[in-house]
């Protein structure tokens, strides 16, 4: 997937932080100050790469990597290695849609699906952990102040 250079630090996004689309606007730097945030607070500074594409992209990712031939919000992709947690793929058409439907601003919907991705690296797996994912993202939700997630979305 992504491969950032030996220095993914918090002082050079460059090596961390991707925007391959140009068509969708949204905060660049407070994505990246919640990705540094996250990362800290919920990853214990494990490091990971964010990338924001279009729904093609996502798209083709979803085919190429889990057999799955449609676009989606957002993918992550965990590393293995143990050097590092993985990447986390995001949508900005997808995201920019989901938050017109939902009356909030794209850069709030890019923090849900970044949170979203990041559990997902993590280890959780709301499609099989018995709602233990879901518990986690509600109490993050809350101490972010980000709307709904996805899982609970999907649960209405």
């Amino acid at each position: 997937m992504l491969r950032p250079t030996r220095d993914n630090s918090d002082a050079n996004p460059a090596n961390w932080f991707f925007n391959r689309q140009r068509s969708i606007s949204f905060d660049r730097q407070a994505l990246i100050r919640f990705a540094v945030l996250v990362r800290r607070r919920l990853a214990g500074n494990r490091e990971f790469a964010v990338c924001v594409s279009s729904d093609a992209a996502l798209r083709r990712a979803n085919r190429r990597f889990l057999g799955n031939n449609y676009s989606t919000d957002a993918l992550s992709f965990p590393d293995g290695s143990g050097r590092r947690l993985g990447d986390i793929l995001i949508s900005a058409a997808r995201a920019e849609r989901q938050a017109r439907r939902l009356g909030h601003s794209i850069d709030m919907e890019m923090k849900v699906l970044l949170l979203h991705g990041l559990l997902h690296l993590l280890g959780y797996d709301h499609e099989r952990d018995d709602g233990q994912m879901r518990r986690l993202e509600q109490v993050w939700r809350r101490r972010l102040g980000l709307p709904a997630g996805l899982i609970e979305r999907a649960a209405r």
